[in-house]
Protein backbone atom coordinates (compact mmCIF):
# COMPACT_ATOMS: atom_id res chain seq x y z
CA UNK A 1 0.00 0.00 0.00
CA UNK A 2 2.90 2.16 0.90
CA UNK A 3 4.46 1.57 -2.29
CA UNK A 4 1.19 2.32 -4.52
CA UNK A 5 0.98 5.78 -2.31
CA UNK A 6 4.51 6.87 -3.37
CA UNK A 7 4.10 5.60 -7.00
CA UNK A 8 0.67 8.01 -6.71
CA UNK A 9 2.91 11.32 -5.56
CA UNK A 10 5.49 11.12 -7.92
CA UNK A 11 3.18 10.08 -10.87
CA UNK A 12 1.36 13.50 -10.09
CA UNK A 13 4.49 15.27 -9.47
CA UNK A 14 5.44 14.69 -12.92
CA UNK A 15 2.01 15.74 -14.36
CA UNK A 16 2.48 19.10 -12.46
CA UNK A 17 3.49 21.85 -14.86
CA UNK A 18 6.99 23.66 -13.45
CA UNK A 19 7.38 26.32 -11.65
CA UNK A 20 7.95 29.61 -13.47
CA UNK A 21 10.76 30.87 -13.48
CA UNK A 22 10.57 34.88 -12.07
CA UNK A 23 12.31 38.10 -13.30
CA UNK A 24 12.41 40.88 -10.94
CA UNK A 25 12.07 44.19 -13.23
CA UNK A 26 12.95 47.71 -11.74
CA UNK A 27 12.03 50.05 -14.39
CA UNK A 28 11.90 54.16 -15.12
CA UNK A 29 8.31 54.40 -15.02
CA UNK A 30 8.50 56.30 -18.55
CA UNK A 31 9.23 52.96 -20.06
CA UNK A 32 6.15 51.18 -18.51
CA UNK A 33 4.18 50.90 -22.11
CA UNK A 34 7.42 49.40 -23.76
CA UNK A 35 8.47 47.31 -21.50
CA UNK A 36 4.74 46.02 -20.67
CA UNK A 37 5.47 45.09 -24.41
CA UNK A 38 8.33 43.43 -24.47
CA UNK A 39 7.80 41.32 -21.62
CA UNK A 40 4.23 40.11 -23.20
CA UNK A 41 6.64 38.96 -26.10
CA UNK A 42 9.30 37.34 -24.30
CA UNK A 43 6.63 35.39 -22.66
CA UNK A 44 4.60 34.45 -25.47
CA UNK A 45 8.09 32.56 -26.47
CA UNK A 46 8.78 31.71 -23.26
CA UNK A 47 6.01 30.63 -20.94
CA UNK A 48 7.70 29.51 -18.22
CA UNK A 49 8.89 32.96 -17.03
CA UNK A 50 7.11 35.30 -15.06
CA UNK A 51 7.45 38.88 -14.51
CA UNK A 52 7.53 40.95 -11.76
CA UNK A 53 7.62 44.93 -12.48
CA UNK A 54 8.33 47.51 -10.66
CA UNK A 55 8.06 51.21 -11.93
CA UNK A 56 8.73 54.34 -10.52
CA UNK A 57 11.24 57.07 -10.14
CA UNK A 58 15.20 56.14 -11.14
CA UNK A 59 16.61 57.26 -7.73
CA UNK A 60 13.50 55.50 -5.66
CA UNK A 61 13.96 52.65 -7.43
CA UNK A 62 17.74 52.34 -6.91
CA UNK A 63 17.25 53.51 -3.40
CA UNK A 64 14.96 49.49 -2.82
CA UNK A 65 17.48 47.99 -4.52
CA UNK A 66 20.36 48.84 -2.12
CA UNK A 67 17.78 48.38 0.33
CA UNK A 68 17.29 44.45 -0.42
CA UNK A 69 14.26 45.05 -2.92
CA UNK A 70 14.10 41.81 -5.51
CA UNK A 71 15.79 43.39 -8.52
CA UNK A 72 17.38 40.97 -11.62
CA UNK A 73 17.17 44.15 -13.70
CA UNK A 74 17.70 47.56 -13.52
CA UNK A 75 17.04 50.39 -16.32
CA UNK A 76 17.26 54.20 -14.56
CA UNK A 77 16.18 57.18 -16.84
CA UNK A 78 19.93 58.77 -16.72
CA UNK A 79 23.52 57.67 -15.76
CA UNK A 80 23.83 59.17 -12.62
CA UNK A 81 21.36 56.15 -10.68
CA UNK A 82 23.36 53.72 -12.72
CA UNK A 83 26.31 54.70 -11.60
CA UNK A 84 25.09 54.71 -8.11
CA UNK A 85 24.56 50.83 -8.13
CA UNK A 86 28.03 50.13 -9.82
CA UNK A 87 29.99 52.07 -7.35
CA UNK A 88 27.76 50.28 -4.63
CA UNK A 89 28.61 47.22 -6.26
CA UNK A 90 25.13 46.12 -6.85
CA UNK A 91 24.73 45.92 -10.44
CA UNK A 92 27.10 43.39 -12.83
CA UNK A 93 28.98 46.13 -14.29
CA UNK A 94 29.67 44.03 -17.49
CA UNK A 95 25.83 44.06 -18.27
CA UNK A 96 25.26 47.47 -18.04
CA UNK A 97 24.31 49.17 -21.60
CA UNK A 98 22.44 51.86 -22.98
CA UNK A 99 18.49 51.37 -23.67
CA UNK A 100 17.36 54.25 -25.37
CA UNK A 101 17.54 57.62 -25.44
CA UNK A 102 14.36 60.21 -25.19
CA UNK A 103 13.59 64.11 -25.37
CA UNK A 104 11.98 66.76 -22.55
CA UNK A 105 9.08 68.26 -23.51
CA UNK A 106 6.75 70.68 -21.63
CA UNK A 107 3.02 69.47 -21.85
CA UNK A 108 -0.53 70.73 -20.69
CA UNK A 109 -3.66 71.64 -21.64
CA UNK A 110 -3.48 75.13 -21.48
CA UNK A 111 -1.84 77.02 -24.06
CA UNK A 112 -0.05 79.31 -22.32
CA UNK A 113 3.13 78.60 -22.75
CA UNK A 114 5.47 78.24 -25.57
CA UNK A 115 9.05 78.04 -24.10
CA UNK A 116 10.92 78.56 -21.16
CA UNK A 117 11.08 82.03 -20.74
CA UNK A 118 7.03 81.63 -20.56
CA UNK A 119 7.23 79.53 -17.71
CA UNK A 120 7.28 82.94 -15.50
CA UNK A 121 4.01 83.64 -16.41
CA UNK A 122 2.20 80.04 -15.73
CA UNK A 123 0.79 79.61 -11.96
CA UNK A 124 1.78 75.56 -11.12
CA UNK A 125 4.24 73.79 -12.83
CA UNK A 126 4.71 69.79 -12.45
CA UNK A 127 8.15 68.69 -11.86
CA UNK A 128 9.92 65.45 -10.63
CA UNK A 129 11.70 65.62 -7.72
CA UNK A 130 15.07 66.31 -9.28
CA UNK A 131 16.56 64.56 -6.05
CA UNK A 132 14.87 61.12 -7.36
CA UNK A 133 13.76 61.31 -10.68
CA UNK A 134 15.81 62.31 -13.63
CA UNK A 135 13.34 63.91 -15.68
CA UNK A 136 12.99 66.55 -12.61
CA UNK A 137 16.93 66.56 -13.00
CA UNK A 138 16.96 67.24 -16.76
CA UNK A 139 13.96 69.97 -15.94
CA UNK A 140 15.72 72.08 -13.15
CA UNK A 141 18.96 71.64 -15.29
CA UNK A 142 17.95 73.59 -18.48
CA UNK A 143 14.92 76.06 -16.05
CA UNK A 144 19.03 77.04 -14.66
CA UNK A 145 20.79 77.32 -18.06
CA UNK A 146 17.62 79.31 -19.35
CA UNK A 147 17.81 81.63 -16.89
CA UNK A 148 14.77 81.64 -14.69
CA UNK A 149 15.11 78.54 -12.40
CA UNK A 150 14.61 81.21 -9.65
CA UNK A 151 12.05 82.95 -10.95
CA UNK A 152 9.68 79.71 -11.25
CA UNK A 153 11.20 78.17 -8.05
CA UNK A 154 7.45 78.82 -6.02
CA UNK A 155 5.59 77.87 -8.65
CA UNK A 156 6.95 73.96 -8.74
CA UNK A 157 4.74 71.17 -7.76
CA UNK A 158 7.12 68.22 -7.26
CA UNK A 159 5.71 64.28 -8.67
CA UNK A 160 7.44 60.96 -7.20
CA UNK A 161 8.08 60.07 -10.36
CA UNK A 162 7.42 61.80 -14.28
CA UNK A 163 4.18 59.80 -14.70
CA UNK A 164 2.11 61.42 -11.57
CA UNK A 165 3.57 65.13 -12.96
CA UNK A 166 1.99 63.86 -16.55
CA UNK A 167 -1.02 62.83 -14.57
CA UNK A 168 -1.16 66.49 -12.91
CA UNK A 169 -0.65 68.23 -15.98
CA UNK A 170 -3.38 65.65 -18.17
CA UNK A 171 -5.97 66.76 -15.61
CA UNK A 172 -5.48 70.18 -15.93
CA UNK A 173 -4.18 70.34 -12.03
CA UNK A 174 -1.16 72.31 -13.28
CA UNK A 175 -0.28 74.84 -16.05
CA UNK A 176 1.70 72.10 -17.33
CA UNK A 177 4.51 69.44 -16.58
CA UNK A 178 7.86 68.40 -17.46
CA UNK A 179 7.48 65.16 -18.99
CA UNK A 180 9.46 63.67 -21.87
CA UNK A 181 8.36 62.98 -25.56
CA UNK A 182 7.01 59.58 -25.07
CA UNK A 183 4.36 60.09 -21.88
CA UNK A 184 2.90 63.44 -23.27
CA UNK A 185 2.11 60.40 -25.92
CA UNK A 186 0.18 58.77 -23.79
CA UNK A 187 -1.85 61.70 -22.81
CA UNK A 188 -5.60 62.31 -23.00
CA UNK A 189 -6.07 65.58 -22.51
CA UNK A 190 -2.53 67.44 -22.25
CA UNK A 191 -0.41 68.30 -25.74
CA UNK A 192 3.26 69.13 -26.13
CA UNK A 193 3.25 72.60 -25.89
CA UNK A 194 7.33 73.14 -26.23
CA UNK A 195 10.08 70.92 -26.80
CA UNK A 196 12.60 71.99 -24.00
CA UNK A 197 16.38 72.78 -26.08
CA UNK A 198 18.87 69.61 -26.10
CA UNK A 199 21.51 71.59 -25.42
CA UNK A 200 20.29 73.26 -21.99
CA UNK A 201 20.47 69.25 -20.65
CA UNK A 202 22.01 66.46 -20.48
CA UNK A 203 21.41 63.81 -22.97
CA UNK A 204 18.46 61.55 -21.96
CA UNK A 205 20.01 58.23 -21.42
CA UNK A 206 18.39 54.95 -20.47
CA UNK A 207 20.76 52.30 -19.11
CA UNK A 208 20.05 48.87 -17.99
CA UNK A 209 22.18 46.34 -16.32
CA UNK A 210 21.51 43.31 -14.39
CA UNK A 211 21.86 43.48 -10.43
CA UNK A 212 24.47 41.02 -8.84
CA UNK A 213 21.58 38.43 -8.13
CA UNK A 214 20.18 39.06 -11.70
CA UNK A 215 23.27 38.05 -12.92
CA UNK A 216 23.07 34.65 -11.51
CA UNK A 217 19.36 34.25 -13.20
CA UNK A 218 19.63 32.83 -16.37
CA UNK A 219 16.28 34.17 -17.46
CA UNK A 220 17.26 37.36 -16.39
CA UNK A 221 20.14 37.42 -18.54
CA UNK A 222 18.06 36.15 -21.75
CA UNK A 223 15.66 38.79 -21.25
CA UNK A 224 18.53 41.19 -20.71
CA UNK A 225 19.71 40.07 -23.91
CA UNK A 226 16.33 40.07 -25.47
CA UNK A 227 15.93 44.24 -24.59
CA UNK A 228 19.28 44.73 -26.43
CA UNK A 229 18.18 43.27 -29.69
CA UNK A 230 16.72 44.28 -33.12
CA UNK A 231 13.01 43.25 -32.01
CA UNK A 232 13.49 45.77 -29.08
CA UNK A 233 14.52 49.14 -31.28
CA UNK A 234 11.67 48.59 -33.11
CA UNK A 235 9.07 48.60 -30.47
CA UNK A 236 10.58 51.49 -28.86
CA UNK A 237 10.56 53.07 -31.96
CA UNK A 238 7.53 52.39 -31.90
CA UNK A 239 6.31 53.99 -28.49
CA UNK A 240 8.32 57.01 -29.51
CA UNK A 241 11.85 56.09 -28.13
CA UNK A 242 14.74 57.01 -30.36
CA UNK A 243 16.40 53.64 -30.62
CA UNK A 244 19.56 52.26 -28.90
Amino acid sequence: MRKIVVMVLLALLAASPAMAAEVNLSVAASLKEVVNDLCDRFAKRHPDVRFLKNYGGSGQLARQIESGAPGDIFISANVEWMEYLKGKKLVDAGSIGIFTHNTLVFAGTSGKASSLRDLVKLERIAIGSPKSVPAGEYAMEALTRAGVAKQVEKKLVMTKDVRECLMYADRGEVDGGFVYRTDALQAKKARILFTVPANLHDRIVYPLALTVTGARNPEAAAFLSFLKGAEAKKVLEKYGFSGQ
